[in-house]
């Protein structure tokens, strides 16, 4: 699918295989002597040909086409070795993660963390990760970094970088100040909540999430331009919706860990809510419960810097308990 939302810039459904996101939005821009692509799609066959397909029917040269990634997530960045024309095309990307491209994606990290979380260790191979591997992208390009109000002008667009961090620490969204539009990638989706996750004792995500929702209220938007699912308008009342969905995560964290009992955010997670067809924690698939623990942990951690909650480590796992 095809849709032009402005003047030459369009929105380019590429297919996502498997996933419940059902398809990434990718951006074309296109801008005469060049054009920019932000955000890919994975790097399998049934993707690049979908964007093969738009780009043909666009009339895009990718001798002539740059790029732009919003974040280090494989299904936003899986096709750059496919697309990216060595020696001609430039591949904007934030300076925060462009040392973890390549590998595993940070994979191994973020499960060595899962065990600090009480995940059960023989849980942890039913994990399937190939979408974070095997899927991006495989040659690291030579990116043109960028950072906090770096500019990207490409045809009748300026757009300002927007550092971001939650969903990943170095998330940033394109803002294009004169037309309204923002590019907000996975930081602001209208029907799901971006996934804030914590896999790392450095970070606070959920704190920097909310902080990067603050700064996008702040401007002017008309048009929200996500990676996922429908574009809208309304970009301060979607902010204020996440934030509450936020606010009512920690007052159920903290409902939780009430009393002086150790629990991991594992077990955290097995007590929370989740919006899932599924009538038991036990019911869920394992790659549901990583997921879940994740943004328990990331909210047990944003609990704990606010002094709500302390957390003990015991024989390499960590445990948190009310500070009443």
């Amino acid at each position: 699918m095809i849709e032009e939302m402005a003047a030459d810039l369009f929105r380019v459904e590429i297919p996502l295989p498997g996933s419940p996101l059902k398809y990434l939005n990718s951006y074309v821009i296109r801008g005469g002597g060049r054009n920019l692509i932000i955000d890919t799609g994975l790097n399998r066959p049934l993707c690049l040909q979908a964007m093969r397909d738009c780009l043909h029917f666009l009339g895009i040269d990718l001798k002539h086409t740059d790029f732009y990634i919003t974040h280090l997530h494989a299904d936003h960045l899986g096709l750059l070795d496919k697309l990216a024309v060595q020696g001609s095309s430039r591949v904007f990307f934030n300076h925060r993660e462009a040392d973890q491209f390549g590998g595993d994606f940070g994979v191994g990290e973020m499960l060595r963390h899962s065990v600090r979380a009480g995940f059960p260790e023989v849980e942890i191979a039913a994990i399937d990760f190939t979408p974070s591997t095997i899927y991006g992208s495989e040659v690291r390009p030579d990116f043109c970094l960028v950072q906090e109000d770096d500019r990207i002008r490409c045809g009748g667009y300026d757009f300002r970088c927007i550092e971001t961090p939650g969903h990943t620490k170095g998330h940033i969204c394109l803002y294009e100040e004169q037309k309204g539009i923002l590019i907000s990638g996975d930081h602001i989706l209208n029907d799901i909540s971006p996934i804030i996750q914590l896999w790392s004792d450095d970070e606070n995500p959920l704190a920097d999430y909310l902080a990067s929702l603050q700064k996008v209220a702040a401007l002017d938007v008309d048009l929200v331009l996500p990676g996922h699912r429908t574009t809208f308008t309304d970009c301060k009342r979607r902010i204020e919706e996440l934030r509450q969905h936020h606010h009512n995560r920690i007052a159920e964290v903290l409902d939780i860990v009430h009393d002086d009992s150790l629990q991991s955010a594992y077990q955290v997670a097995a007590q929370m809510n989740w919006n899932l067809e599924f009538t038991s924690w036990e019911e869920l698939p394992v790659a549901q419960r990583w997921f879940a623990t994740g943004e328990a942990n990331a909210h047990l951690k944003y609990v704990q810097e606010q002094g709500e909650v302390r957390r003990r480590e015991i024989n390499g796992k960590f445990f948190f308990y009310s500070a009443d």
